[in-house]
C-alpha cells in the first residue's frame, strides 16, 4: 500500500512540475522576463546542462529573459560566455553583473584583465575588480590582490598590503590565505617558521 501511495504521489509531482513548466513557457511567450528565467534555469544547471542540446534550448530563453531584463539570466550569460572562454562576449555582461555586486563577475573580470583575455593588459583594471570581489567575500581575490601589491603589479610593492590581503582572504575562509598571513606576521614578529624551524626544534 505504502509503495503505491509513494508511485501515485510522484506521478501528481511530475504532473505538476510539467504542468507548471508549461505554463511558465507560455508567459515566457508573452514577455514575461521572470518566467522565461525560471522555465530555462532547470536547463541550465545541474544533470541537463550536460546535455547540449537541452542547454542549447535553456540558453536561448536566458537570452530572452536578460533581453527583457531580467538580471539573474544576463548574470548567467555572462558566466557561461566567460566559462566557454567566449570573453569578448561576456565582458559587458559580466561588468554589469559586477556592478550591482555579483563577485563572480567581478573575479572573472579581474581575471581577464591580469591576463588580457580579449583586452588590453592591464593591472591597474585587474586589481580593482579583485578588490570588488574581495569586498565581496572572494577569498581568491583577495588572494590576488595581495599577490598584486607582493609583485608590485601597476601598484608600489607593500608588505603591509600584501598582508592586508591575505587576511582578508583568510576572513573569507581561504586557507592559503591564512597560511600566508601566519607566515608574513610570524616573520615581522621575529618567529621563525617554515622547514628551518621544524629542524631547529629537534635539537631542543
Amino acid at each position: 500500500m505504502l509503495k503505491i501511495f509513494v508511485t501515485l504521489s510522484l506521478f501528481i509531482l511530475s504532473t505538476l512540475s510539467a504542468s507548471q513548466s508549461e505554463t511558465l513557457k507560455v508567459l515566457c511567450g508573452d514577455n514575461n522576463a521572470t518566467a522565461c528565467y525560471e522555465y530555462a534555469l532547470p536547463m541550465v544547471t545541474g544533470d541537463n546542462a550536460k546535455v547540449q542540446d537541452i542547454k542549447e534550448e535553456g540558453m536561448s530563453y536566458i537570452r530572452k529573459a536578460c533581453i527583457l531584463e531580467e538580471n539573474r539570466a544576463c548574470d548567467i550569460m555572462g558566466d557561461n560566455y566567460y566559462k566557454d572562454k567566449g570573453y569578448r562576449a561576456a565582458i559587458p555582461y559580466l561588468e554589469k553583473s559586477c556592478a550591482r555586486g555579483i563577485k563572480s563577475a567581478c573575479e572573472a573580470m579581474g581575471t581577464i584583465y591580469r591576463d588580457g583575455h580579449d583586452v588590453r593588459q592591464d593591472d591597474v583594471k585587474s586589481r580593482e575588480y579583485y578588490e570588488q570581489a574581495c569586498e565581496l567575500e572572494s577569498g581568491d581575490a583577495c588572494y590576488n590582490v595581495a599577490i598584486i601589491y607582493r609583485g608590485g603589479f601597476g601598484v608600489t610593492k607593500s608588505r603591509v598590503k600584501e598582508k592586508e590581503y591575505y587576511k582578508k582572504g583568510c576572513d573569507a575562509g581561504l586557507k592559503a590565505g591564512c597560511d600566508r598571513f601566519t607566515d608574513l606576521d610570524n616573520e615581522d614578529k621575529g618567529i621563525e617558521t617554515g622547514i628551518w624551524a621544524t629542524i631547529k626544534g629537534w635539537f631542543q
